[in-house]
């Protein structure tokens, strides 16, 4: 996914800047700003992060707990959209499950694919990405032989 045309389309306006915060998005102005000075993996995951508080509506607050479920639900959502599940499973039967090894295979920060594995629910016959109550409640189903 080419994370600068999904950030275009949505008419976001990235920019490369210090502030009071390191990477931020600012919902008035449709700003995303970047820390000076990320390169590769990390800074697609962070882009991804920030486009989520975009795309779920979030607002800034000073309530930490609405704060703290912002930041989970953007984390989710960036790494639902960078990682596929047929490439996570690639990625963890080729690297038996070692973080940083997937996080470069799947070129999205370590703490993404941590996200994205606590989205997993195994059975003894499948893989649900995404799991929620109730029959086919799930985002995706990968049979386990």
């Amino acid at each position: 996914m080419d994370i600068w045309n999904l950030a275009a389309d949505l008419g976001l306006t990235v920019r490369e800047r210090r502030g009071t915060h390191r990477s931020g998005y600012a919902p008035n102005s449709k700003h995303i700003d970047l820390t000076p000075g990320m390169r590769g993996r990390i800074l697609r995951g962070v882009m991804c992060h920030e486009i989520a508080h975009h795309v779920l509506g979030h607002r800034p607050t000073d309530f930490g707990l609405i704060r703290k479920r912002q930041e989970a639900a953007a984390n989710i959502w960036a790494a639902q959209t960078l990682i596929t599940p047929e490439a996570y499973a690639d990625a963890e039967h080729h690297r038996d499950g070692h973080i940083t090894s997937m996080a470069i295979d799947l070129n999205v920060p370590d703490e993404l694919v941590v996200v994205y594995r606590s989205t997993l629910l195994r059975t003894d016959t499948a893989v649900y990405v995404d799991p929620r109550m109730g029959v086919g409640q799930f985002a995706h189903r990968v049979e386990v032989g």
